[in-house]
């Protein structure tokens, strides 16, 4: 079985961010900043450490911050170097000029449509998803790609969750168990409570084969009016090989206001420079 490399990421990033009014009205949700970096670039850094070549963003209106922040920022260098500022601080988000992609999601008609949207830049390859909400810490996408070169097909984040949070989440139906890898059988969306096939929720990461976008063609909706990703997913199941892969890392939902602020807290203690002063500030302000 020959398996293509995985070589390009997409990143659905035309969402309004309603859920962080009034901080995202003139602001993408994608750069909000845990410590002192925006959500994306966590996103983009995992995704280039799993050797993934190309970014692809798909964006919407008022975005525009999110391209300048991987772009060459002339005017910032130039006064730092002329301070003699050292540049380290910016010259590891930079990207090669004309290396990342921006594809327009004009409607927000849901993931699956954002990831369709870029469907003429992915090509006949297999690629990743990656939704920068979700601030992994550990090398997730690195670990799946590791798994997709054993396995092929497609592979799945998933992420153990008590058994009281799975109707939150889209929940994978175990099939076969290797290791931290599981056959998926089928996907559930939302499951009512008590009824879930499993406590493996979908955390958003995704490598999928290029079928998908063949399936997505057909714009059919699912809930809530909306493209559904997951839809589209579950067609492949039982045509292609189809797994989950379980995560050994720290998973934080930035999309919700308590998984912000965790993320902040645990980021800021994980650094030398900040962390002990923070850790110490915890302890004479929670006790």
């Amino acid at each position: 079985m020959t398996i293509q490399p995985v070589r390009k990421a997409v990143f659905p990033v035309a969402g309004l961010g309603t859920r962080f009014l009034p901080a995202t009205k003139a602001m993408p949700k994608e750069m909000l900043t845990v410590v002192d970096r925006p959500l994306i670039q966590y996103a983009v850094e995992e995704a280039l450490e799993a050797g993934i070549e190309q970014i692809i963003f798909v964006t919407g209106r008022g975005k525009g911050a999110l391209e300048d922040h991987f772009d060459v920022s002339f005017e910032l260098e130039a006064t730092m170097k002329a301070r003699g500022k050292s540049l380290a601080a910016i010259e590891n988000i930079r990207q090669t000029p004309g290396s990342p992609v921006y594809v327009r999601q004009q409607e927000p008609l849901g993931l699956g449509h954002a990831v369709w949207c870029a469907r003429h830049i992915v090509g006949d390859e297999p690629f990743a998803v990656l939704l920068p909400d979700e601030l992994m810490v550990g090398g997730f996408l690195r670990q799946m790609v590791e798994a997709y070169e054993r396995v092929g097909g497609n592979v799945i984040g998933a992420l153990e969750v008590p058994d009281d949070q799975t109707h939150k989440y889209g929940v994978i139906d175990p099939g076969a168990r290797d290791g931290r890898l599981t056959e998926v059988k089928a996907l559930v969306e939302k499951p009512a409570a008590g009824s879930a096939p499993s406590n493996l929720m979908i955390p958003g990461r995704y490598i999928l084969q290029p079928e998908v976008m063949r399936i997505l063609d057909a714009h059919e909706t699912g809930a809530g009016g909306e493209i559904q990703l997951t839809d589209a997913m579950a067609k492949l199941i039982g045509r292609q090989p189809f797994h989950g892969f379980t995560f050994d890392g720290r998973r934080y939902d930035c999309g919700d206001k308590l998984g912000f602020v965790q993320a902040n807290l645990a980021l800021a203690l994980d650094r030398e420079d900040i962390g002990p002063a923070v850790a110490e500030f915890a302890r004479l302000h929670l006790n």
